[in-house]
């Protein structure tokens, strides 16, 4: 490989995406060039956000020796798919790290740095350690016991963190951290309209199949109230108020022993 064009590669990623012929869209660029900790992808389906994902997890492993880059789905198949873009990226341009093992489900490389795909399971997860970049597909989906208990994963690596997902309902940990995660993330919000790939008038026809609810979410990337909600998020959050009183106060303590020759308060006189 050209020493030139590889360090062009390795010091931009938006150079090492053209090298996979793939030309990014603009916010494309803008996350594979961000040098954030944590990172949010509220993206339209079809929009590039797991592609994108999977070209940043393999510059990843390529550029860093002894990288651990993990990547997590609700299902072992999701993330045996996100893996498998980053697998035939790799492939693609050669191998150009030589590899050690290349399994359905991960790839260790001469360099030490490997990319593991993980199962939706969080007690078959635990163990990683040291993880340079750990990126959650279908973040809404993701149980939030599972999501975590991934966290601590990072700890001491200071690695990075991506969460992509269309929305799912005003719930789970992605929309927490959409909404309440503060400063501490950088957010991208991509909607179909957005994406130069899909017509407006697939969406026309979408919009007219799915219905408000599914539309708004799926291509959209709105968080809408669950179907099954009684009251909204809003008026659930605009209820809460440190300045109410408990309608029962503190439980009282259990009544002591009566002392002999005095009557339970329990009861009456007389008794």
């Amino acid at each position: 490989m050209d020493g030139a064009l590889d360090l062009a590669r390795a010091l931009d990623r938006v150079e090492f995406a053209r090298s996979l012929e793939l030309e990014p869209d603009p916010w494309q660029a803008e996350f594979l060039r961000s040098e954030d900790k944590q990172v949010l992808l509220n993206c339209s389906r079809q929009s590039g956000k797991s592609t994108t994902s999977a070209i940043l997890a393999l510059h990843e492993a390529l550029y860093h020796p002894g990288a651990l880059v993990l990547m997590l789905s609700p299902s072992l198949r999701q993330s045996g798919e996100l893996f498998k873009k980053a697998l035939s990226f790799y492939r693609q341009l050669g191998k150009p790290v030589p590899s050690e093992s290349e399994t359905a489900l991960s790839l260790s490389l001469a360099s030490g740095s490997r990319i593991v795909s993980l199962p939706g399971t969080e007690g078959k997860i635990r163990g990683f350690s040291g993880v340079s970049l750990l990126v959650v597909d279908e973040a809404s989906r993701v149980e939030d016991s599972l999501y975590y208990s991934t966290r601590p994963m990072l700890a001491v690596s200071g690695g990075r963190l991506m969460l992509l997902s269309t929305p799912w309902g005003r719930r789970g940990a992605f929309f927490k951290e959409w909404s309440e995660g503060g400063e501490g993330w950088r957010r991208f919000r991509v909607t179909a309209e957005q994406c130069p790939r899909i017509s407006p008038e697939f969406l026309e026809n979408e919009r007219k199949t799915l219905g408000a609810w599914w539309f708004d979410q799926e291509y959209g990337c709105e968080f809408r109230e669950t179907t099954d909600s009684v009251f909204s998020h809003d008026v659930i959050e605009a209820a809460m108020s440190d300045e109410v009183e408990p309608l029962f106060g503190e439980p009282k303590a259990a009544p002591s022993e009566p002392v002999e020759g005095e009557v339970s308060p329990l009861f009456g006189g007389g008794y």
